[in-house]
């Protein structure tokens, strides 16, 4: 056998630059709403940035920022440390069917349906809060989310969720603090152009049309919960190589409709029409999102030790076996396959020269965990491959009641990109 090949990393996803500038521009698209854009020079005048030198005024807005940053990734830290008892969670309807719902009720509320609102006498307790200087900056920033929180928080509660659904894979704390703090700062872009004298586009109607973007995004994002539930919903494409652009075609289309500048707020004809933009948006985003996400290997897929025997048993001799230990809530998994799996320069060599064996982990049965343990695959991702030199039906079959698997030629714990992934199984044979 060839001396085992360990590719140990963090197997936590650190979060692309993609991910970082999703999270920045949500804050920045927060601040655009009604609920927030109309307080900023108020506020900035408030904590004490009129009237001085604009690095004083630089200096306060930068504490009032820090005070919300402060919460934010507060907020971060607690939900990553909490997150990774979501793990089978996220795979089961009770957990999703209500976060769904909740984001559901929260794009209703973008697009007018009922209003969030705190109480008129808390909104007033929480803006005596603070005062001239940084200290006063910086404890108005902290309760600023709570007087936000009408339009701040179904964005919020997006990053949120996604931070849990992240750190049940893995993901570490310092990606959830660090995403809520990008998007503290993308929330306070304006209050610095605001406190460095910028004048900036008057209020109006375009903070609804903002809000409606929030909504159509809220649609989406309850979707992509739900898909992990079903293979019908993840795997549903419109056409492989056209989707794409019939996806985003469609997306054009709906805000063209009306999807974005008409209102709920009108007339019946106008709301339907609304409803209608709307809808087709929303789908089009859908399948824009799925197409990207799919990928289509001959994957063996086992969920118990009888199909698992299976599986090894009609292999061929002649062809490596890869084991991949994968759930339906496990982001670097997906990840794991679209970004390598699927890649151009790998995809025509899996399918051509291995047998894939995908092992479905979600559900955390006793079999689940006798398979996880056999492959020493605790973790998530977890990807062994095995040389012709091993006859692993019978190594398994040795190991199924106590014991375990031999040690693959190349044990990959953590999201590897496709030259090294390429070169690791080069010695392969």
């Amino acid at each position: 056998m060839l001396p085992a090949l360990l590719l140990f990393a963090d197997p936590t996803p650190a979060g692309d630059f993609g991910t970082y500038a999703w999270a920045f521009g949500q804050g920045v698209l927060v601040d655009l709403t009604p609920c927030v854009y109309p307080l900023i020079p108020v506020t900035v005048a408030v904590f004490g940035a009129k009237g001085v030198s604009r690095g004083r005024a630089l200096y306060l807005a930068s504490a009032y920022v820090l005070g919300m940053a402060t919460l934010y990734t507060t907020l971060g830290v607690i939900v990553a440390s909490t997150g990774g008892a979501f793990g089978a969670w996220l795979a089961n309807p009770w957990v999703v069917f209500p976060i769904s719902g909740l984001l559901l009720a929260l794009a209703a509320s973008m697009f007018g349906a009922f209003d969030l609102q705190l109480p008129v006498s808390l909104q007033n307790r929480l803006n005596t809060v603070g005062g001239a200087g940084p200290a006063g900056a910086f404890l108005m920033g902290l309760v600023s989310g709570f007087i936000s929180a009408p339009c701040s928080g179904p964005a919020l509660v997006a990053l949120l969720a996604l931070i849990a659904k992240s750190s049940a894979a893995g993901s570490s704390v310092a990606f959830g603090a660090s995403l809520l703090f990008t998007y503290a700062l993308g929330m306070g872009t304006l209050f610095f152009a605001v406190a460095l004298g910028a004048s900036l586009f008057r209020p109006g109607v375009w903070m609804e049309h903002v809000k409606s973007v929030f909504g159509i995004a809220l649609v989406v994002m309850a979707y992509w919960f739900m898909r992990p539930l079903s293979n019908e919903l993840a795997d549903f494409v419109l056409h492989e190589t056209t989707g794409l652009w019939i996806g985003i075609g469609l997306v054009v289309l709906g805000i063209a409709a009306g999807a974005v500048h008409l209102s709920f707020h009108g007339g019946l004809a106008e709301r339907a029409r609304k409803a209608v933009a709307v809808a087709v948006a929303a789908f089009g985003a859908i399948v824009a999102l799925n197409n990207v996400m799919y990928i289509d290997l001959p994957w063996r897929y086992v969920h118990d030790l009888d199909e698992l025997d299976q599986a090894l048993a009609d292999a061929p001799a002649d062809k490596p076996v890869l084991v991949d230990f994968a759930a339906t809530w496990c982001l670097p998994c997906k990840e794991m396959e679209l970004q390598t799996f699927g890649h151009p320069s790998i995809e025509p060599i899996l399918v051509g020269e291995y047998t894939l064996v995908k092992i479905d982990v979600s559900d955390g049965t006793d079999d689940h965990e006798r398979m996880q343990e056999m492959f020493d695959s605790e973790t998530l991702p977890s990807v062994l491959i095995y040389g012709t030199d091993v006859r692993l039906i019978d190594a398994v079959r040795a190991a199924r009641e106590v014991g375990k698997v031999p040690e693959p030629s190349v044990r990959l714990r953590a999201l590897v990109p496709p030259e090294a992934f390429r070169e690791a199984i080069a010695p392969v044979k």
